[in-house]
């Protein structure tokens, strides 16, 4: 079955409100996280003053019985441009059923200008919508195509710092954002200290928690960190480095032989995930299956975790159905990222979902068993990225 076209799209959701009254304002719009920008005074305060504001871009691709699937990531312009002016036109004609030989054709269509950055987002886009095409093709949903779940169900864990309502949302672990960096000096360090110490007496001493440090440290202020949050058993520190700095990873996994280290989030195609299994700097691989290159590049991290016994834990897995069909599936998954982005007070039905998705309840989640990812996103809610 030959693909007939590939299109970026916008998605204009109809606007949203919550029919429940948030008890306060949530976390995430108001606090400080510590990040790579963070030692620029002006930038420092949040994380909006500096990231970038485009936009979501969806992709539909289109087979020759008029079967089409759709796929999303982020990015905005540039990255739909490289759908619509470069990749897409080089696809039609190919078999759907040929995953394998499209991602490596757009693997290697983007190497003049870089398939890490923002050719991956592209790419992502394009091979979620091959694979949401090829299910409903075959009237199953995508996590059959990739041997059926391996689990009924799989437990997720709540991101973010509004913990008393992710407790109440029925969810026993929970990742904290850092507030505070290197620029924070020692009195940064007393500051998180603090902030964990509050949380782990809020959850006790049965459930998990975990710290996401956004690429925000260096080497000695993560071992510095490390060594203060000991007594509080941190089950991992995210992201501590530069995603870049391949050195200083295998350094901090040297100074810190005792404590779980993770990262991935902001790696690009399975290349980097091959070298820190082969180096053992990280004990948990975290790809974005919405920018790392999509269930075809993340197939090929999840074998690759399996051989060299290291788990995968995908960013952000439980908020779409790209995530939670992979993760189900896969035998080197063991949890869920699920971003809490309601206010407290305000369930998760009324938030974050995309039509067809499922959400976790009381902190499993199983996902959709319709055709493809299981998206039910209405006709009218598509436009052409680009305009007619």
């Amino acid at each position: 079955m030959k693909i007939t076209s590939i299109e970026a799209l916008r998605l204009n959701r109809p606007p949203h409100q919550h029919t429940t009254t948030p008890r306060r304002e949530p976390w995430e719009p108001r606090d400080e996280v510590a990040n790579p920008m963070s030692r620029f005074s002006r930038f420092k305060a949040h994380r909006s003053l500096w990231r970038p504001e485009w936009e979501d871009v969806w992709c539909r691709v289109t087979l020759e019985d008029g079967t089409q699937g759709l796929g999303n990531t982020i990015n905005g312009r540039p990255v739909a441009a490289v759908i619509e002016d470069h990749l897409g036109p080089h696809l039609i004609g190919e078999d759907v059923f040929s995953t394998d030989k499209i991602a490596d054709m757009m693997f290697r269509l983007s190497k003049p200008y870089g398939t890490t950055g923002l050719a991956s987002y592209a790419i992502s886009a394009i091979d979620l919508a091959i694979w949401d095409a090829l299910g409903k093709l075959q009237d199953k949903p995508v996590y059959a195509l990739l041997g059926g779940a391996h689990k009924p169900s799989i437990q997720c864990y709540a991101t973010g710092n509004d913990v008393d309502w992710y407790q109440e949302l029925g969810f026993r672990a929970f990742k904290l954002a850092c507030p505070y960096g290197p620029a924070d000096g020692t009195d940064g360090i007393r500051k998180n200290e603090a902030f964990v110490a509050q949380t782990r007496e809020q959850i006790g001493d049965d459930c998990d928690l975990m710290i996401d440090c956004w690429m925000a440290f260096d080497v000695e202020y993560t071992v510095q960190l490390a060594e203060t949050l000991r007594p509080y058993r941190i089950k991992w520190l995210e992201e501590t480095l530069i995603p870049e700095d391949f050195d200083a990873h295998v350094a901090l996994r040297n100074r810190l032989p005792w404590q779980t280290l993770t990262t991935g989030e902001h790696w690009y195609t399975h290349v980097p995930f091959q070298w820190a299994a082969n180096h053992r700097v990280v004990d948990i691989l975290q790809p974005d299956i919405n920018w790392v290159g999509g269930l075809s590049t993340v197939q090929k991290i999840g074998a690759i975790a399996d051989a060299a016994g290291l788990s995968v834990i995908l960013h952000a897995g439980g908020n779409n159905p790209f995530g939670q069909h992979f993760s189900i599936a896969s035998p080197s998954v063991p949890l869920l990222e699920c971003f809490v982005g309601t206010p407290p007070g305000v369930p998760l039905e009324e938030g974050w979902r995309l039509p067809g998705q499922a959400i976790p309840e009381n902190g499993m989640l199983t996902p959709s068993d319709a055709p493809g990812f299981g998206l039910e996103i209405p006709e009218d809610w598509l436009a052409p990225f680009f305009g007619t």
